[in-house]
């Protein structure tokens, strides 16, 4: 499914710029979900839903991930599943988005 997946998404001009298996659904990331949407079912494929995520940009040194997490459960954040992007990001599926952002907006700390 993946090598599918991936072919068809190249077919309509659009990067996979992050991807995860979870519970044996495909999560993908680019940067048009429409578009991507309609190569994936073009090639036949199922879309079951498509979901608002959070896309973090970090740095590549120990720790980072876990200041990003440790922000977001002290905010309350309920994170459905979680994969990496590609340049250092990380996706973030959470059960409230807006609060995601805004607890890893918000000064640390605070």
């Amino acid at each position: 499914m993946l090598a599918r997946a991936a072919e068809a998404i190249a077919s309509g001009g659009l990067n996979l710029e992050g991807f995860a298996e979870v519970d044996g659904r495909l999560h993908v990331l680019t940067a048009d979900a429409r578009s991507a949407r309609h190569a994936l079912e073009a090639a036949g494929l199922a879309v079951s839903a498509e979901r608002e995520v959070v896309v973090v940009r970090i740095e590549d040194r120990s720790g980072a991930a876990a200041e990003v997490f440790g922000r977001l459960a002290s905010a309350g954040v309920n994170v459905r599943h979680t994969y990496v992007a590609s340049g250092h990001r990380i996706v973030i599926a959470a059960d409230e988005p807006e609060k995601a952002l805004a607890a890893l907006q918000s000064p640390a700390g605070a």
